[in-house]
């Protein structure tokens, strides 16, 4: 191959990877044909303790008796996982020596099932070897991985769609992950009737993981502006900056957002609304997870991992949390104000599709727009006024932004540079939104 010259030594190409996706309502019933079709004998199904009891998890379990597939169950998946609740997972499924996967759940569920397939396929592998860097060591994947079979319960993390896998690294307080096309899901299987069960406060947060994987995504640095250009493809990171590809998908899952969230948050009986928000969080996932995103999602980690007594409404857990979704919506109006600066056009697109009239806005205006526009999303949405409202005060920036600073995987695909200072200010800003 020719070398090309790069700017700077700046990335020249980019490249999609998403997983097959099957939508429809009822389509869960196939579940047990596909692992016939794909020769599974001992198959992992995993989810948590509140699923394992509700009708997604029961139709899961009637398509692999109907077609006897052999499995074993692991219901022990926490809610926002940490490294210890990974490291269960993999334990569980290195033991089981498993030919197929299937995960129903959310995001946490179906990222510990990414993990357990991946390091049960790498038994020799330490924990941190496959860990984003510069936490871990971030390395490539060259192992083959067994098929996995992600049916999505709530519409928001888009995980069906993606490579990456996101924990709790409870010894730093602060959220990481594993990032690899490699542990994409062989089949996301996306079923309406599935988003049926989801309480309220459920479909508003995670929606809130749609409105900003859209927002950063169609936002980020461009692909070709991102730096180091690697040496062989197989270290193209799978976060690569915005690109004409994932911006289709990125504006058309805003689109949706804008259209059906509200409907989806207050009637739970509205199929048409929670079966749009349930595509929209795998577009989402398409544009976001070739894209990346950048600052709501880097100090939306520390703000999960540093949480006190926040318990949220509708989530039947036994420890404090703060939904992910939640950890990064209370930012954006402030992260946008900040980001505008490079592509305000884009910005000023953005809040005209969330509802803002910029027939006579002015270019330099756009942050403050698309700010006031998601201020007044969330107010309507009831959602917390501000991280004050979720138990931090100033006294915590320091640690939030300790917390943010190695989040370099995503924090570096911000459009605009942020100093130590910049970070400072941008939790500041976010402690009242009202």
């Amino acid at each position: 191959v020719p070398e090309r010259p790069t700017l700077g030594n700046t990335d020249y190409a980019f490249e999609m990877a998403i997983s097959n996706i099957r939508y429809g309502e009822g389509v869960t019933k196939e579940i047990g044909m596909d692992l016939q079709n794909l020769g599974a004998r001992r198959v992992c199904l995993m989810t948590d303790k509140n699923l394992s009891k509700l009708p997604p998890v029961n139709a899961v379990l009637n398509s692999l008796a109907k077609y006897g597939i052999n499995f074993q169950m692991y219901d022990s998946v926490r809610v926002e996982p940490t490294d210890q609740s990974f490291l269960d997972a993999i334990q569980f499924a290195k033991k089981g020596e498993f030919d197929a996967y299937v995960a129903v759940g959310g995001g946490s569920v179906i990222d510990t099932c990414k993990a357990a397939n991946l390091y049960a396929a790498s038994p020799s592998s330490e924990f941190l070897d496959y860990v984003n860097s510069p936490i871990g060591k971030g390395k490539p994947v060259t192992v083959p991985l067994k098929p996995l079979i992600a049916v999505p319960t709530t519409s928001g993390t888009g995980s069906e769609t993606t490579g990456v896998a996101i924990f709790d690294f409870k010894e730093l307080k602060v959220k990481t992950g594993i990032a690899s096309r490699a542990i994409k899901p062989t089949l996301g299987i996306i079923d309406p009737l599935h988003t049926l069960s989801m309480p309220e406060r459920i479909v508003a947060n995670s929606g809130f993981d749609v409105l900003c994987h859209a927002l950063e995504s169609y936002t980020a640095l461009p692909y070709n502006k991102r730096s180091p250009c690697p040496s062989n493809p197989i270290n193209r990171p799978a976060y690569q900056g915005s690109n004409p590809v994932s911006d289709v998908w990125a504006l058309h899952a805003l689109r949706i957002v804008a259209k059906y969230l509200k409907r989806a948050i207050r009637n739970p009986e509205d199929l048409e609304a929670r079966a749009n928000m349930h595509l929209a969080s795998a577009f989402a996932g398409i544009g976001f997870g070739n894209a990346g995103v950048h600052l709501c999602h880097g100090m939306s980690y520390p703000i999960s991992g540093l949480v006190k007594t926040y318990k949220p409404k509708d989530y039947n857990v036994d420890h404090s949390l703060v939904p992910h979704g939640l950890s990064v919506v209370l930012t954006s109006p402030a992260v946008f104000a900040f980001t505008a600066q490079i592509h305000p056009e884009r910005h000023l697109e953005a809040a005209e599709i969330l509802g803002a009239d910029i027939r006579t806005a002015r270019i330099k205006d756009a942050g403050l727009i698309l700010a006031d526009t998601l201020r007044k999303f969330l107010f309507d949405l009831n959602v917390d006024d501000g991280l004050a409202a979720i138990g931090y005060s100033k006294a915590d920036i320091p640690a939030l932004v300790k917390g943010t600073l190695p989040q370099e995987r995503v924090t570096k695909l911000s459009p605009r540079l942020q100093t130590e200072e910049d970070l400072s200010a941008l939790f500041e800003a976010s402690m009242k939104l009202y």
